[in-house]
């Protein structure tokens, strides 16, 4: 299925596809965090599941999220915004990844047979600005360096949401 974000056409591979192709142990396979959260960030629940996956098919993950600050905070609790409190995408990443977490500027196609963006709000706040401009948005500069390199190295790209 092919998705259009930001003026930019995607192509979505289904659970099918990255079941199949999480078979190969020892696959290197990026994921990109969006922070910690549903409402903010990634949805905990779906990156673990993920990381689970590919450590039980024997993939080499390495997980990566961008160095910038969230565009809100949420309380998780109240479903609310903390107008008082700011985080940094990459720090709130690291609760997810136990610390093992690169800037997303150090992520090279190359070094890595497929890609993975988790969900959670996360992705249409901070990987893009899709959650405040919708059809209209514009993708944050690294996300689309490396759906680009990934696209042209004939790569997978998945997008599980």
């Amino acid at each position: 299925m092919v998705l259009s974000l930001c003026g930019r056409s995607l192509l979505l591979l289904g659970p099918r596809f990255l079941h199949g192709s999480a078979r190969h142990s020892g696959a290197r396979v990026a994921v990109v965090l969006s922070g910690c959260g549903v409402y903010d960030g990634t949805e905990i629940h779906e990156a673990s599941a993920i990381l689970v996956h590919l450590s039980r098919k024997g993939a080499d993950v390495q997980i990566y999220a961008p160095d910038i600050p969230q565009m809100h905070v949420i309380d998780h609790s109240k479903g609310q915004a903390a107008e008082a409190e700011s985080r940094n995408v990459l720090v709130e990443s690291a609760r997810i990844a136990r610390g093992k977490i690169l800037d997303m500027t150090q992520l090279n196609a190359q070094k890595h047979d497929a890609v993975i963006f988790p969900g959670g709000f996360g992705a249409a706040k901070n990987l893009s600005t899709f959650a405040v401009d919708g059809e209209t948005c514009k993708m944050n500069k690294e996300v689309e360096r490396v759906l680009q390199d990934f696209h042209k190295a004939g790569k997978p790209i998945g997008f599980p949401s």
